[in-house]
């Protein structure tokens, strides 16, 4: 078992600092869903952001750096291959999933000072995390619910269908366009 909750993290041998908070992680998936960048732009903001001392980190190790930041983007975990439908968007649930996080913590993690320059304070994401897979009954795992039935094709009941209809708003993930896709969606007269 692992009590720790690491602030290095160790690549090809070296030790290197990392941002640890809620918030930095947070900025890393907000990244990860930039439908305007590539997978190549997206791991280099994710280590950039990770990473404090990127620049140190030698060419032939950004691989392995990459792997560690979403090792520990997932709590520690290696990558599972997930088949499984999409059900939460970090960025558009992020509103819904503060107030669950905050139930369980006993307090507004946003009140956590955390100084990004020095790399000190803050909430640690694994601790952010373990709140998050602690959410009970709320708005936020109502909308997950309602994403989970729909994702798998099974009938709402009566009660469910009138939820649905009242906060699709909250429930259908919003739809995300580069800009090249605006454009054309403009001239079509659709945006």
């Amino acid at each position: 078992m692992n009590y720790s909750l690491p602030k290095k993290m160790a690549v090809c041998g070296a030790e290197y600092d990392i941002r640890y908070d809620f918030r930095c992680i947070l900025d890393i998936i907000s990244a990860m869903e930039d439908p305007e960048l590539s997978n190549h732009e997206k791991a280099f903001v994710a280590v950039s952001i990770f990473y404090p001392d990127f620049a140190n980190v030698p060419p032939a190790n950004y691989q392995e750096a990459v792997e560690r930041c979403f090792w520990f983007i997932n709590g520690g975990r290696d990558q599972l291959k997930n088949s499984e439908k999409r059900l939460v968007c970090w960025e558009q649930d992020f509103q819904h999933i503060l107030p669950a996080v905050n139930k369980v913590i006993g307090h507004d993690v946003r009140e956590v000072p955390y100084d990004e320059t020095e790399n000190t304070g803050g909430l640690h994401w694994w601790t952010f995390l373990a709140a998050y897979l602690e959410i009970g009954e709320c708005l936020f795992s109502q909308i997950v619910r309602i994403r989970d039935l729909k994702s798998r094709g099974k009938k709402l009941d009566k009660a469910e269908e009138e939820w649905y209809r009242r906060n699709r708003h909250l429930v259908d993930f919003q739809q995300t366009f580069t800009e090249a896709e605006e454009e054309v969606l403009s001239r079509w007269g659709v945006k």
